[in-house]
């Protein structure tokens, strides 16, 4: 039932599953021109994960040995898939925590959060155990931290026009690079980029 409901409805005011899109205006620097997957929003606050800005010489076979979960000279026998994982620096809290945003296919009792059909979230390390054995989802992406909101500050941010949102989906997610996923989700919100730098500065 939640994918017949308009990308912001006020009987519904909760955007789990949604991607959040800055606008111009954006006042928080460090969100300028970024795309957040919203994971949980409640009446207590949100978290989601900054989807487009890739960590900086990090790669997943890096991050593996770092945590001493795959030996030095076992790097070489990953599977490709993980190999080219995603590492994004996913928000300002708790950037030393990972989060794997993962499709369906992989389930931790306790641990996993369906958000929605196509997309879950987990964030123990077991899933990247699982990963490096080549036991894991078929879809991933890591996230290092995250973004989060306080009670009723999301919804003052969107009143504001700081964000856009529109429904996500494993597209945007998985198979998309991170420097086009700003543009890609502004043209699921029907706004061509273009008309948007034009806008800018226009009272």
């Amino acid at each position: 039932m939640g994918s017949q409901l308009p990308p912001y409805d006020t009987e519904s005011p909760y955007l789990d599953g949604q991607v959040l899109v800055a606008m111009p205006g954006m006042m928080d620097e460090r969100f300028a021109r970024s795309v957040i997957y919203v994971c949980a929003h409640s009446a207590e606050g949100a978290m989601g994960i900054v989807l487009n800005r890739p960590a900086a010489n990090l790669n997943m076979p890096d991050l593996l040995v770092q945590l001493e979960i795959l030996p030095e000279p076992e790097r070489i026998r990953l599977p490709q898939r993980v190999g080219s994982m995603q590492v994004l620096m996913g928000g300002p809290v708790e950037t030393s925590r990972g989060f794997v945003l993962h499709s369906p296919d992989f389930h931790l009792a306790q641990s996993t959060l369906p958000i929605d059909d196509s997309i879950c979230l987990t964030a123990t390390i077991d899933i990247l155990r699982a990963i490096a054995r080549g036991d894991g989802p078929e879809n991933a992406v890591l996230a290092l931290g995250y973004a989060g909101w306080g009670a009723g500050q999301l919804e003052m941010e969107l009143q504001a026009n700081g964000w856009l949102n529109c429904p996500a989906d494993a597209e945007l997610i998985f198979n998309t690079a991170a420097d086009l996923r700003y543009e890609m989700a502004l043209r699921r919100i029907g706004i061509e980029p273009a008309m948007l730098s034009m806008e800018t500065g226009h009272a």
